[in-house]
């Protein structure tokens, strides 16, 4: 009962103060605001006259089609007579990309694939592969799509949502973090507050889990709001004026989820642990300060060293970010995800163990 009680005086706190409301709000609205603005950068064309070679038949055609013209936008479908001759136009900027379909391919048997051939250096041929993506997923389409770009990997929209994007996420949580704990944590003790609860005949891991339970679920709301965000403007970053996948699978999307999610209590566990052990607010914000721009350059570190191996995903914060980018990438990292949250979870728990510790300690919380 008195762990149900500390649960409910945190989340009193928070929703009565309608600044940490909008602290936790305000992620998603920027995320999607940014991703939305960087869209409309990117594809400035008012309309698409896209040329692409086509080879074999299916029902899809019509769908993509239907769908191209709902965007305002036009399509010319160009026999293929050979990809060399059609893959030396897309090079020229004379066609948008080359779609092939096997033979009975809308009976779904078992050899049955799509592939597509498109100008990764074009925000048209970008555009098309997001666009037949969304089509397929939604179909439900069982099998991977074979995709060859005809340059070397200079996508702008997909190349900024792997690197930047969970670096951006990660900061926003770490950020929302900081705005709920240290005053819950370090403000408690440096009003004497903590002191009290500590004098009652709480246990002390209650007392942690009554702060980090309720911070980390508060918390989650940034991170529900930073996922929407994402969610809500990857179509518009890929070019596209509707549908919800921009070229994820609803698997994509839960994965992404999981991974940012699970790096939430491992990241107010920090931060409250971090809080235990400072004297004031001022002190612990100095502290977390210096351990936010340490997970902003883990962050980024996977943005510039490539191919790290498995190895990576043991690494907490940096797994979920690795994860993330994977996601993005257009891959199902599945185990690697799974890995990752397991892992963060693993953390979290430690620090719940040590943070019971040092409210055990007489020295480190009334100073003697």
């Amino acid at each position: 009962m008195k762990l149900l009680a500390l649960i409910k005086k945190e989340f009193h706190r928070f929703f009565h103060d309608p600044r940490l409301i909008v602290t936790m709000l305000l992620p998603g609205i920027v995320i999607f605001l940014l991703y939305s603005a960087l869209g409309e950068i990117i594809y400035t064309e008012e309309s698409r006259d896209l040329k692409v070679y086509l080879s074999g038949e299916s029902n899809v055609v019509a769908m993509i089609e239907g769908m191209i013209e709902q965007n305002g936008d036009k399509v010319e479908w160009l026999p293929l007579e050979s990809e060399e001759t059609a893959r030396a136009a897309i090079l020229d900027g004379e066609a948008t990309a080359i779609l092939t379909f096997t033979e009975n391919f809308d009976s779904f048997g078992e050899n049955a694939s799509v592939g597509i051939v498109y100008d990764n250096g074009s925000t048209d041929g970008s555009y098309f592969y997001s666009l037949v993506s969304s089509v397929l997923i939604g179909v439900g389409m069982r099998f991977p799509i074979r995709v060859q770009t005809v340059r070397e990997d200079t996508e702008v929209a997909r190349n900024f949502m792997q690197s930047a994007l969970p670096f951006i996420v990660i900061c926003f949580i770490f950020a929302a973090g900081m705005s709920v704990t240290l005053e819950s944590v370090a403000g408690e003790k440096e009003r004497g507050t903590l002191a009290t609860i500590l004098v009652t005949s709480a246990k002390r891991r209650d007392i942690a889990l009554g702060k980090i339970v309720p911070l980390s679920c508060i918390s989650m709301l940034g991170a529900t709001s930073s996922f929407l965000g994402i969610a809500l403007s990857i179509p518009k970053l890929m070019g596209m004026s509707f549908g919800v996948f921009g070229g994820y699978s609803g698997w994509s999307y839960l994965l992404l989820f999981a991974a940012i999610l699970s790096v939430v209590p491992l990241i107010v566990s920090v931060i409250s642990t971090v809080s235990t052990l400072s004297r004031s607010v001022k002190e612990a914000s100095a502290y977390t300060s210096g351990l936010m721009i340490l997970v902003m350059v883990i962050s980024l570190v996977s943005s510039f060293v490539p191919s790290m191996g498995n190895w990576v995903f043991l690494i907490p914060v940096l797994n979920a970010v690795v994860a993330m980018q994977g996601v993005l990438a257009g891959g199902l990292l599945v185990w690697q995800t799974l890995a990752a949250v397991g892992i963060n979870l693993v953390c979290t728990a430690g620090l719940v163990f040590l943070m019971t510790k040092l409210l055990s300690s007489e020295r480190i919380m009334f100073g003697k």
